[in-house]
């Protein structure tokens, strides 16, 4: 199978460091991204992290946008100019930037989730949280019900 798949909960080195899973570390060499793209996720307190097909995506949603717009700028400040590329070391480690703590939470552990053309880097409670609320809302979808947010009504 192809893609990012599964999770894995990693802890930081004494040099804020963290070992990126070995079959993501696959992904990303047959993608041929040189390093990683990571930048915030616009709906959770994750980053969302890959290489070309991530930025594919990227690119997509905002060429729907009119360039020298300010939807347009908007966009591609939030998406391209708030962006880090860490780099991934001869070990398999990239650090844990300040951008990273701040939007996640991150202190000690890192979970990298899987999304197939994408992964996320998460808080590893922040995330148990939410993939307690993405499975309920995931068998509604598939149940053919409305979804539920966790105030209880439709998402």
């Amino acid at each position: 199978m192809a893609g990012f798949v599964s999770h894995f909960t990693n802890r930081l080195d004494a040099k804020g460091r963290v070992s990126i899973p070995a079959p993501f570390r696959s992904v990303l060499a047959r993608d041929g991204f040189e390093g990683l793209y990571c930048i915030k996720s616009s709906h959770c307190d994750a980053v969302d992290a890959g290489g070309n097909e991530l930025l594919a995506q990227i690119e997509a949603t905002s060429e729907a946008f009119a360039k020298l717009s300010p939807d347009h700028d908007a966009l591609a400040v939030a998406l391209f100019g708030a962006s880090e590329n860490p780099k991934i070391d001869g070990d398999g480690r990239m650090t844990i930037s300040d951008m990273i703590r701040d939007h996640t939470g991150i202190s000690d552990q890192v979970t990298f989730v899987g999304l197939k053309y994408k992964f996320q880097i998460w808080e590893p409670t922040k995330f148990r949280e939410y993939s307690a609320e993405a499975q309920k809302r995931a068998l509604a979808m598939l149940s053919g019900q409305s979804p539920v947010s966790s105030q209880g009504g439709p998402a």
